[in-house]
Formats: structure tokens, sequence, C-alpha cells
């Protein structure tokens, strides 16, 4: 179960066998499933554990006293969803399953006892919390500068990035579990909107969308169009390059 994570903190630095065996251990530890739809954390519940996602994905959202609500991110498997623990005293913002999700559950003082043990996996850590942020600022400028097929698109590049870097993409194909209702939240679309980019994108042979297995059909021209970058995922990364050919 702790191959995504490792493979995510592979990204930005060299693991040792004994940096492994850690992880794997930390990973065999309190684990939940939660179940489409579960919330794994409300918004305003006290931060009490770091938690680490196995398998699935998650959202993180915030949402207005009318039931409104603005996707903030996806979490993909090795993803931290909790940063701040033993810092911050209360969730900002709360997390839902998008399907079955498998979580461990880590004490702040079980997962000080790994980072002080391991000053690779520190830096690991560090790192993987500024992916984080600045995830949150290219889906910032997604909502605020790009255009609706722009945002689809960078979208789509940035999962398969991603999901690449953790060995979870099949070529220039991966399963995505997000609903036409989902990605509109996402990207701050309607859902009919929604509809009509990715019937273009198919009528312009850019992607394959069967069922849940998304497949993008000329990757560089995608990147292209969305004007993507992925430097932003490889902070402090020994390679900050695509790492894909």
């Amino acid at each position: 179960m702790a191959e995504a994570l490792i493979a995510k903190l592979r990204q930005f630095t060299p693991i040792s066998a004994r940096d492994e065996r850690a992880l794997r251990e930390l990973s065999s530890g309190h684990a939940r499933l939660y179940e489409a739809g579960a919330e794994i954390v409300r918004e305003g519940d006290a931060l009490e554990a770091v938690r680490i996602v196995l398998s699935g994905w998650a959202c993180r959202y915030k949402r207005l006293p009318d039931g409104r609500y603005q996707a903030i991110g996806l979490l993909l498997p090795g993803d931290v969803c909790t940063h701040g623990v033993g810092v911050v005293a209360t969730m900002d913002y709360a997390i839902e399953a998008l399907g079955a999700v498998t979580v461990i559950e880590i004490a702040p003082a079980a997962f000080a006892a790994l980072l002080d043990g391991s000053p690779t996996l520190a830096r690991a850590f560090a790192c993987e919390e500024q992916q984080c942020a600045a995830l949150q600022r290219e889906w910032a400028l997604n909502l605020g500068r790009r255009d609706a097929r722009e945002r689809l698109l960078h979208l789509f590049s940035e999962l398969f990035h991603r999901l690449h870097d953790i060995g979870l993409t099949q070529d220039n194909s991966y399963d995505c579990p997000l609903k036409q209702e989902m990605l509109a939240d996402v990207i701050g679309m309607t859902s009919v909107h929604v509809n009509r980019v990715l019937q273009a994108l198919r009528r312009e042979k850019l992607i394959e969308l069967r069922g849940r297995q998304l497949t993008i059909l000329d990757r560089l021209a995608l990147e292209r169009m969305a004007q993507f970058n992925p430097s932003y995922l490889r902070l402090g990364s020994v390679d900050a390059g695509s790492g894909i050919d």
C-alpha cells in the first residue's frame, strides 16, 4: 500500500532501502477505508493526525454557509491530506472521498520520529508540502486567467503528470473517476459548458474518454494549448524537468 507514497517522495530525493522500510512500516499502521462521498475530514475538525492517501482519489473543498462550495484540490495516492499538524489547530477546509479511498492516519509523535530519524525523508516531505502549495497557486491561475478550454486541458495535463510520477498511467492513458459535475466544480464552470468543451476535444482528436479511462491522443499538442509547464510539480526535485519523453 506504500508504493504510491514511496514513488511520490522519490520525485524529490533518492529514497534508501532503510527509508523505504520505514515508510512501509508507517503505512501498515492505522488505515481507514472511506466510501465514495464520505467526509474524510470536516472543516473545523481538530487537526490531530497526519493523513496520507494510500489509494483512491479525494477532493479538498470549501463551503459557503448557503451550501455552495468550491473544489480547491484533488488528492491522489501518495498525497498528504493534512499539513500543519502541531502548528494548525483546526481544519479550514474539508476533504471528501471521490470513490473508495484508503487513508493512513499517523500520530504526530510517530511522524515527528520518522522525520527526526531521516533527514532524507524530512526533506522529501518538506518538498511534498511545497508541491501542495505550488498546486494551489497554479489552480488560482487556472481559475483566474485561463479560459474554459485551457482550464480543462491544463487539468488533464496536470493529472497525467501527477499519476505518471507515481506509476499510475498506461502509455498516455489514466483512470479518471471525475464525473462532469466534479470537473465543473474543479475548473469553475457549469456542467453544460464542460460537456461542450469535452465534445470539442473529442472531435479534434485530442482526447478519448471511455467510462473512467481518459486517453490523451496528442499529449504534446494538448500541453502546448494549455501552456502547461510541469516544473511547479517538482519544486525541490533533483531533476526539475518533465521526467517524460
